[in-house]
């Protein structure tokens, strides 16, 4: 069990989820399989070319990694025979929260991502952001200071943090 942050980017960046309609597509098969796979998400927000969620194991069978194996396969098996394109990139990036970082922090920074884009003037407005258990409706509007690790830079790294070469 833990609770883990991950990221799944289109196949070359391609922004398959600029469309609604596709958007709701993701959504209908996103939560059924984090239910199968026993977790919990705190926090989602599809963007045009890539997917955040913050996930939490529920069982001590969940298994992140099955997880996100699953929903890539289902989606990109279901996306492929519509489209006959590929849907996403093979790798994704995932970080296991640690102690001292803040579940909301996390979340606040997902939600927050369509309103740094442009795609939304608050947090709230963007339809395909938001929680299934509640949290997004409890939060309280702050100052958010996570920085995904890929994010850091030298500097900050050189403060306990890690950093992308």
């Amino acid at each position: 069990m833990g609770v883990y942050f991950v990221t799944v980017c289109c196949h070359e960046r391609k922004r398959v989820f600029a469309s609604p309609a596709r958007c709701q597509w993701l959504m209908d098969i996103f939560p059924g399989e984090s239910a199968v796979c026993d977790f919990t998400v705190h926090a989602y927000c599809i963007m045009p070319d890539h997917f955040h969620f913050l996930a939490e194991g529920v069982s001590s069978t969940s298994d992140v990694l099955g997880f996100v194996k699953s929903f890539k396969i289902k989606s990109s098996r279901l996306y492929d025979r519509e489209t006959s394109q590929v849907l996403w990139q093979k790798r994704y990036f995932d970080h296991i929260l640690r102690s001292g970082e803040s579940l909301e922090s996390v979340a606040w920074y997902i939600w927050m991502n369509p309103v740094r884009a442009g795609l939304s003037s608050s947090l709230g407005e963007y339809p395909f952001a938001g929680s299934f258990t509640g949290l997004m409706d409890r939060m309280v509007p702050h100052t958010n200071t996570w920085t995904p690790p890929w994010r850091l830079t030298k500097a900050t790294a050189s403060e306990g943090g890690r950093y992308k070469t």
